[in-house]
């Protein structure tokens, strides 16, 4: 089967690289079971759960049980979850030496299943939460016990538990780390993500380097430094770019 030119082009672009950098959204892990939040059968269109109650922070003060009725969904996901063909491609591309960093929009934390060590998780994840009156941790194991016990999660002072995800009306993690990767990066992969989720959606403004999109559907990404757009299956294409390169 022949070669298509953007395959050719990006695996160019890999080789020429020397410092490479990723943002990453929903989109690359939908073909690992996880829906997409914003996609056609995403959960805010489908409205299998409310974001205006479940994923904001001031909401989850006054009544944490929409969360965590959430949270219960996604955590039973867990255990059928395995990173896709485009997760453990970066992985690979980060132990060659060319890819320094991923930040990603996503909860999941694929990409550290895969073997990603510089990730950097703008909202947060299900691997650590706290209580929020007494700052005592709880690990992932933990919680998971918990879920299955308790409606709400509580620590043994009362308080009530939140995992480390950035609800809306939080700020994100990693924000000046993110920037920094962008900017030190000679070539910079968008994948899976429409660009909408502020500020995410601004970290690929900040690199000078060649940037590369993988997405189905159209971005809202307007930087002068876009090279080559991608819109198919984003593992298809990952896999085909691992044969080339690899």
């Amino acid at each position: 089967m022949p070669v298509n030119n953007s395959i050719l082009r990006c695996v160019e672009l890999i080789k020429n690289a020397q410092s490479i950098g990723v943002l990453t959204g929903a989109g690359i892990s939908t073909s690992a079971g996880i829906p997409d939040f914003r996609g056609p059968k995403g959960l805010y269109v489908t409205r299998q759960y409310d974001p205006d109650k479940v994923f904001d922070i001031n909401y989850f003060h006054r009544d944490p049980k929409p969360f965590y009725e959430f949270a219960r969904d996604f955590i039973k996901l867990e255990g059928t979850l395995k990173p896709t063909v485009a997760h453990q491609f970066l992985a690979k591309l980060e132990q060659k030496g060319k890819l320094k960093g991923i930040v990603t929009q996503n909860i999941d934390s694929l990409h550290q299943m895969a073997g990603s060590k510089k990730v950097y998780e703008m909202h947060g994840s299900f691997w650590v939460s706290h209580c929020l009156e007494c700052g005592k941790n709880f690990s992932y194991e933990e919680m998971k016990v918990k879920l299955y016990r308790e409606e709400v999660c509580h620590c043994s002072c009362g308080g009530v538990i939140k995992p480390d995800i950035v609800f809306f009306g939080e700020n994100v993690k990693y924000l000046n780390e993110s920037i920094a990767l962008a900017e030190r990066s000679d070539l910079f992969f968008v994948i899976g993500t429409s660009c909408v989720v502020y500020p995410a959606a601004t970290i690929p403004e900040y690199t000078n380097g060649d940037i590369v999109v993988v997405n189905m559907s159209d971005i809202k990404l307007q930087h002068g430094n876009i090279v080559l757009t991608i819109k198919e299956d984003i593992d298809q294409f990952f896999k085909k770019l691992s044969e080339q390169l690899f």
